[in-house]
């Protein structure tokens, strides 16, 4: 962990191997502990089920990445997936979705994308999986220039937006990452992505508020405003969204499988 993040970093965190399993249940403790932080959790939960509600037909809602995540406790519906046991329903990886063709009508990450250490086959298994018009809902980290920096210097996971590639190497911790991942391959590899993924319609970026949710340390850091103030801080994010494009730290990305006979129109 870098020395900055160490001394940001709430307490809770400390006690607990950098990157474990227990540090993630302990983010998920510090979810629940800070009405600011979960608003924000609640905000992108949010977006996320406004995108299934655009996908036709039936299907399974699965969301991935769930193991820090309280989206099932609010949409019981959802089928909760995780690369680790706990609290969810199926244990798999994404690369590998052990579902049936055309069964799944929409696929939730929340800071997830960017722990993917090979994106195409994450897609290959979305495409497969996902009913006509169905949808990836993605929640990341936003390449604006305060989240370029803080990615890069505070957060613990890596960023690194220079790489060619769409991978990185696959170790033995669960903040194996790169942050940048949805800016390399939906913004600056958009053309790219479209010709290699033509049955995908990329909606977004979605800039998200961000200043409560800086305020509220995160899931990482040590809260540097009042828990107590939600709402007040909360309408600051409202004041606060012309400046947007050079503050947020966290985008929303729909991708949209084209009805058959649609792709590359």
């Amino acid at each position: 962990m870098r020395k900055l993040t160490y001394w940001l970093a709430d307490p809770i965190l400390r006690d607990h191997p950098f990157g474990s399993a227990s540090w993630f249940q302990a983010q998920r403790s510090i979810i629940d502990a800070k009405p600011l932080i979960r608003a924000c959790y609640e905000r992108w939960y949010r977006h996320h089920m406004a995108d299934a509600a655009t996908a036709p037909g039936q299907g399974l809602l699965v969301e991935l990445g769930a193991g820090g995540s309280f989206l099932k406790r609010l949409h019981p519906e959802i089928m909760a997936t995780d690369i680790a046991t706990g609290r969810v329903d199926l244990v798999c990886d994404a690369r590998r979705l052990p579902l049936p063709d055309r069964s799944v009508r929409a696929l939730f990450l929340a800071h997830v994308y960017h722990h993917i250490p090979d994106i195409r086959l994450f897609l290959n298994e979305a495409r497969r999986v996902l009913t006509p018009g169905g949808v990836i809902s993605i929640i990341d980290c936003a390449h604006t220039p305060f989240g370029r920096f803080f990615f890069s210097a505070i957060h613990p996971e890596p960023y690194d937006s220079r790489t060619r590639e769409w991978s990185f190497p696959e170790g033995d911790s669960l903040l194996d990452s790169n942050q940048a991942l949805t800016w390399i391959t939906l913004i600056r590899d958009r053309a790219q992505f479209l010709a290699e993924y033509p049955e995908f319609e990329i909606e977004g970026p979605d800039l998200l508020p961000w200043f409560s949710y800086l305020g509220s340390g995160g899931v990482n850091l040590r809260s540097l405003l009042s828990q107590e103030k939600a709402e007040f801080w909360q309408k600051a994010d409202r004041m606060l969204r012309p400046l947007d494009a050079a503050f947020a730290v966290h985008w929303h990305f729909c991708l949209r499988l084209r009805n058959p006979g649609e792709a590359g129109r």
